[in-house]
């Protein structure tokens, strides 16, 4: 396994699912304005462990759950 560096996440435009219920349980978090790489986070825990995901690898994953 390659040795990561840690990403810099102080610019990154969060934004909540659309299917996510209107208390704010349940809900996933986005940040789609970073070259390269999409983070995805608990909304519950924005303080918590954040997966990244290449930019390509998102729009790959958006797609299929889209059909």
């Amino acid at each position: 396994m390659k040795p990561t560096r840690k990403a810099d996440l102080r610019s990154a435009a969060w934004r909540k699912s659309s299917f996510s219920d209107e208390y704010g349980a349940d809900c996933v978090e986005v940040a789609t304005n970073l070259p390269g790489i999409t983070p995805v986070r608990d909304t519950k825990t924005p303080n918590g462990p954040t997966l990244l995901v290449s930019t390509n690898a998102w729009a790959a994953f958006v797609s299929a759950v889209q059909a």
